[in-house]
């Protein structure tokens, strides 16, 4: 009985730790996938303002001299359009779901519900409540945690925007070179 014990033991200990990095895995997948929709959702909001829309931003203030601060910048990328898509962006992640690499046994999550009305390769994708709720509770603590650096990258037009924000600035994807580019 006590040698059944020392050889139950440590498989056990080796399936725990193995579970425990799967779960880990898991949820770095959820929150790589969630910062890199929030970014394929943002970037198509912006598209859609009509870029010869502005707005004046500064200072209302009079000052000594008579003049104003105020510029105008174009609305689509301003801090205030930025703040107010940030606000429903996350709404979007029920056109999520989910799909897992054969191969690496990565989950990535893909647009299910396309935005011009054209039929959408859905073989690969698992579509469940629990990933789009699980998705968007994701994204929303991105967008509480981030915002400041969000707004920042956004407001400026930049090259790799999932890229420089998923991975180099917030670490939420370590494996993002590996994942494939797309385009919107």
């Amino acid at each position: 009985m006590r040698d059944e014990f020392f050889l139950a033991a440590p498989c056990l200990v080796l399936c725990l730790l193995l579970s425990s990095c799967q779960a880990a895995r898991q949820g770095q997948d959820i929150r790589c996938g969630a910062c890199r929709a929030l970014v394929d959702e943002m970037e198509w909001a912006i598209s859609q303002v009509d870029p010869k829309k502005m707005i004046q931003t500064g200072s209302f203030r009079i000052n000594p001299d008579g003049s104003q601060s105020i510029k105008e910048v174009p609305l689509a990328r301003s801090e205030a359009n930025l703040l107010e898509l940030l606000e429903t962006v996350c709404e979007r992640m029920q056109d999520y779901g989910e799909r897992l690499d054969s191969g690496s046994s990565r989950k990535s999550y893909l647009r299910i519900k396309s935005r011009t009305g054209e039929a959408m390769d859905l073989s690969e994708a698992k579509l469940d409540s629990s990933v789009t709720s699980s998705l968007k509770f994701t994204c929303e603590s991105i967008v509480e945690q981030n915002e400041d650096e969000i707004i920042e990258f956004f407001s400026h037009e930049t090259e790799n925007v999932k890229d420089k924000l998923c991975s180099k600035r917030t670490d939420l994807c370590d494996h993002a070179l590996k994942i494939p580019h797309d385009e919107l």
